[in-house]
C-alpha cells in the first residue's frame, strides 16, 4: 500500500509539472545574438547607402558654387629696361618722358599734347634743353598730322607775339615733324607767358587754320628739372 501512494504522488507530480510550465507566462523571443568584433579588427559590416533625393543640391542653392574666385596679385613695379620710354614727373600740362639708356643720364623731353577746340587731339610738342654754347639753347620735335600741308609749315606764338614759321622736315606713320630750335631769348619767352599759339593748314582745306594752344604752365619747373642732353632720335 506505502508503495503505491509512492508511486501516485510521484505521477501527480510528473503531470503537474508540464502544466506549470503552460501557465508561466511566456518570455519575449530573444533577438539573435550577433558576434562583435574583435579588439582591432575592421568592422565589416556594410554602410546603410544615403539617398541622393534627401540630401540637397549645391548647385541648386547657389549657382557660383564651385567656382574659384581667385586671390590679388599685386604687380611689382617693373624698371624700364634700356631703350625703353618712361614718365619721369608731371608739371602742370607738361610731362617728363624720359629715355633710358645703358650708361650716363637719361635723356629727357618735356611732352604735351595738343587738342582742338572741340577737344580731339591734332598735334604733339616735345621739348628738350640743348647744351650751351650753340645757337639754340632748346630744340623741340612738334608732330602733326599726315594731312597736314607741308608747304604751309607751322606758326608758333607766345602770348600772340613774335610769330615765326618753321618747316616740316620729314614724315613718317605717326605724323609730319617739324626739328625747330629756340634761342635763350624765345625759351625765356616761353618761361614768362601764360600761352603758345600753334597754327597749320589742313590739305584738304588750304584756305582754313587750324589754330592750337600750347598751355605754359608748368613748363618753367619742367625746364629747369630736365638735363641737358641730346634727345632721342625718331
Amino acid at each position: 500500500m506505502p508503495n503505491r501512494l509512492l508511486t501516485f504522488s510521484l505521477l501527480a507530480l510528473l503531470a503537474a509539472a508540464p502544466l506549470a510550465a503552460q501557465e508561466a507566462p511566456a518570455d519575449d523571443p530573444a533577438e539573435p545574438a550577433t558576434d562583435a568584433p574583435a579588439d582591432g579588427a575592421p568592422d565589416t559590416s556594410p554602410t546603410p547607402a544615403s539617398d541622393p533625393a534627401a540630401e540637397p543640391d549645391a548647385s541648386a542653392a547657389d549657382p557660383s558654387a564651385g567656382l574659384d574666385m581667385g586671390q590679388p596679385v599685386e604687380a611689382a613695379p617693373q624698371e624700364p629696361q634700356p631703350g625703353q620710354a618712361y614718365l619721369r614727373e608731371e608739371f602742370g600740362d607738361w610731362s617728363l618722358r624720359c629715355l633710358r639708356v645703358p650708361e650716363g643720364d637719361d635723356p629727357c623731353q618735356l611732352y604735351q599734347l595738343l587738342y582742338d577746340e572741340e577737344g580731339n587731339t591734332v598735334a604733339e610738342i616735345n621739348l628738350f634743353p640743348l647744351p650751351p654754347g650753340g645757337q639754340a639753347a632748346a630744340g623741340a620735335n612738334i608732330v602733326a598730322p599726315l594731312e597736314t600741308l607741308l608747304t604751309e609749315g607751322l606758326r608758333l606764338s607766345v602770348d600772340g607775339a613774335n610769330e615765326r614759321r618753321y618747316p616740316f622736315t620729314f614724315c613718317n606713320r605717326a605724323g609730319c615733324v617739324a626739328r625747330v630750335g629756340f634761342t635763350n631769348a624765345e625759351v625765356e619767352q616761353f618761361k614768362r607767358g601764360r600761352a603758345a599759339r600753334l597754327v597749320i593748314v589742313p590739305a584738304a582745306a588750304p584756305d582754313q587754320e587750324v589754330a592750337l594752344t600750347v598751355s605754359l604752365t608748368g613748363f618753367t619747373a619742367g625746364f629747369n628739372a630736365n638735363t641737358a642732353s641730346p634727345p632721342p632720335m625718331e
